[in-house]
């Protein structure tokens, strides 16, 4: 490391990958993991059960800049561990719910964990310590935690047959309060005193901020990755409906699902072997391609069983880049000042496209099936793949201000 003892730079990212690990298994991918449970036991349609997630990622995304504001500011900590905290307690409840309104009620809660626990404001914290080591640090940290899906679908199957899901849910509550919310407690703490002679600077009054909606570079960077998370969130959240479907055996399913973290670690370490040969726009524009292609082979799937093993390796890959170059490609185009703020605001079309896409998914699936679904991912994974096309030729042609 060139400004930071290995020491300290382990001190933050293994402990922050450890729990962001723990925090996405337990908040995020649960839902997915338990989806066709809480349908079966509940009694619930898909269409309600989404709309869940839907509302609690709306609120997630509404937060953010607030989230990267406060951590601007240099309140991580505080945020970034409280939201941990806040997060098991309202698990404790998701596992007690036995009517709608409970359930929407506590995910809506989660979603205001979620805003301050998951990837966006960990990423705030790793750019404002580490400065030109954020990328290494980010990189490091999402190769762990990209084992959260593989954690959360087999367990999650696994301890419902014998606990039942609100076991489950139970038992991620504590392993967030108890390992994960010490370890942020820790990690950015050393993170702050690692800030303090490196952080970039905040802008004081919050109209200076603003000024970035000026720049056609952050609109289409918007749309770019509202369309990431849109076409991820649509396969992921139903995925096992999806091979369902299709006559996928469960156990193939799960399989499937538990495997897209593998894949999404590959993939960064692919790039990490890539990237002193091609751009990071290069390596950005390849993960809409590999994503366009894993649609593909999904719709082929159920007829030919090898195109499930596509699916996984594309859709893995490509998504688990994303999750580097998107703070990579903030700070290249739009810069390192504001950086939690502005990438805050970047993850509102981000997370609102997150929430919308199991809702949509549901309603397309309820018209035309999960063929109609798999063609609006592919769609999804075009326009952004165009769009960030043309935010790069627009930021050359016509430097902003």
């Amino acid at each position: 490391m060139t400004s930071l003892r290995f020491g300290r730079f382990g001190r933050i990212v293994w402990p922050l990958a450890i729990a962001e690990t723990i925090v996405w298994a337990a908040m995020f991918y649960s839902f997915p993991a338990l989806l066709l449970q809480w349908e079966r036991d509940l009694g619930w349609s898909k269409i309600e059960l989404s709309g869940a997630l839907t509302l609690a990622l709306v609120v997630s995304a509404l937060l953010a800049p607030v989230v990267g504001r406060l951590i601007d500011h240099g309140l991580g900590r505080y945020v970034f561990t409280g939201s941990a905290v806040l997060g098991a307690l309202l698990l404790v409840l998701l596992s007690r719910v036995t009517a709608l309104w409970q359930f929407y009620a506590v995910w809506l809660a989660l979603g205001v964990a979620m805003s301050g626990a998951l990837y966006e404001a960990c990423f705030a914290v790793l750019t404002r310590a580490m400065g030109a080591n954020a990328k290494k640090a980010i990189t490091l940290v999402t190769l762990v935690a990209g084992f959260a899906g593989t954690v959360s679908f087999p367990s999650a199957h696994a301890l419902a047959a014998i606990v039942g899901w609100r076991g489950v849910v139970l038992t991620f509550a504590i392993a967030v309060v108890f390992v994960a919310a010490p370890l942020i407690w820790f990690a950015c703490r050393t993170a702050e005193d690692s800030g303090k002679t490196r952080a970039p600077s905040t802008s004081a009054k919050a109209g200076d901020v603003l000024r970035i909606f000026r720049r056609a570079t952050f609109w289409l960077l918007a749309v770019s990755f509202a369309m990431i998370a849109f076409d991820h969130s649509i396969l992921l959240t139903h995925l096992l409906p999806i091979l369902d479907e299709r006559d996928i055996h469960s156990e193939a399913a799960i399989l499937a699902a538990s495997m897209l973290g593998p894949m999404q670690v590959a993939g960064r370490l692919a790039m990490m072997a890539a990237e002193r040969y091609v751009s990071t726009l290069f390596i950005f524009a390849a993960c809409f391609v590999a994503m366009s292609i894993s649609a593909l082979s999904l719709l082929g799937a159920g007829t030919t069983p090898a195109l499930l093993v596509t699916f996984v390796l594309f859709q893995g890959a490509g998504y688990g880049v994303t999750s580097i170059m998107r703070p990579v490609v903030i700070a290249e185009f739009l810069g390192r000042e504001d950086f939690g703020v502005i990438a805050g605001m970047l993850a509102i079309p981000f997370l609102t496209a997150t929430a919308a896409a199991p809702t949509i998914a549901a309603l397309v699936w309820e018209k035309g099936g999960y063929d109609w679904v798999i063609w609006l991912a592919f769609a999804a994974a075009v326009v952004g793949l165009l769009s960030m096309l043309t935010a790069v030729s627009f930021s050359r042609r016509l430097p902003e201000k």
